[in-house]
């Protein structure tokens, strides 16, 4: 099963930080980083998008793919 699409740009760290995902078919892009979070198996980033709409989006070490979840 393919994961979420979501885009990120990389500077030093080795995922980055995301700059757009796809929800329901639209691209959406990352307005503001709220709070984001590492454990061992993931990187969980919340955010507000340019619908002014909150979502979760998070990347799982294991699968190597991410998934989005609207708040």
């Amino acid at each position: 099963m393919a994961g979420d699409r979501v885009e990120c740009r990389s500077n030093h760290q080795y995922l980055g930080r995301p700059l757009a995902f796809y929800w329901q078919g639209m691209r959406l892009e990352v307005i503001q980083v709220v709070a984001e979070r590492r454990t061992p198996q993931r990187y969980e980033f919340r955010i507000q998008a340019a619908n002014n709409e909150f979502f979760e989006l998070t990347y799982d070490d294991n699968t190597d793919q991410w998934s989005v979840s609207h708040l």
